[in-house]
């Protein structure tokens, strides 16, 4: 299944901006869902070209901050081919923690009772007040519904 998504680098100036680098930024977009992530470098915005995402110039550092922008843009593109490949679902989310090397865990509601409430079993001897609620949660479960 192929979907479109599009990459785009840009500077994030904060609202108390001066002088000196902005932080230069990744969008990935897919379906009109964004997702953003920090590149880790910086460009001042005199420098920074908003049409190409590239920084203006012919200095060294110029050039190497444009090949470290490209290597990414080949990385995200990489990520994408793996996901289409292997038939994983695709948002922008998804590329983005399959870029940074990070696991996106998708829970049914049920699943996540449970781990809920494993959680509060073991914080029920502790705090003062827990078991009422366990019982709820443990209410919400079993599926019963009490009508007050």
């Amino acid at each position: 299944m192929k979907t479109n998504f599009s990459l785009l680098f840009y500077l994030k100036k904060q609202k108390n901006y001066i002088s000196g680098n902005a932080p230069i930024y990744m969008r990935i977009t897919v379906k009109e869902k964004r997702s953003e992530v920090t590149t880790g470098r910086g460009c001042e915005p005199e420098r920074w070209n908003t049409r190409a995402g590239r920084v203006l110039g012919s200095k060294e550092e110029c050039k190497s901050l444009n090949s470290f922008l490209n290597d990414l843009q080949n990385q995200i593109y990489n990520t994408h081919g793996l996901m289409v490949k292997s038939g994983e679902l695709i948002n922008a989310e998804a590329i983005k923690y399959r870029f940074l090397g990070k696991k996106v865990i998708n829970h049914t509601l049920l699943e996540a009772v449970k781990d809920h409430n494993s959680k509060m079993k073991a914080l029920v001897g502790k705090e003062l007040g827990l078991r009422n609620t366990m019982q709820k949660y443990w209410i919400l479960k079993l599926g019963k519904i009490w009508l007050y």
